[in-house]
């Protein structure tokens, strides 16, 4: 199965976490997110974004991935 970013991706940043950052971009924007993408696996990995809790293993492991096969749309 292709990743997809609208179908994989976006659903798994919560609308809060969409307002923390929009400071420094849209977590909803494929070209923002993918723009930043590998700062945002660093930070997942490190369990400090998003700030309000950690994601599991599970949802940063999609998330490698689809950054992996340079985040398809």
């Amino acid at each position: 199965m292709t990743l997809s970013f609208a179908r994989d991706i976006q659903p798994l940043f919560l609308p809060f976490d969409r307002d923390q950052m929009r400071f420094a971009f849209d977590l909803w924007l494929h070209a923002d997110v993918k723009t930043n993408a590998e700062m945002i696996l660093q930070r997942l990995e490190l369990g400090d974004m998003p700030c309000d809790r950690p994601w599991p293993q599970e949802q940063i492991a999609l998330f490698r991935k689809w950054f992996e096969a340079d985040c398809p749309p």
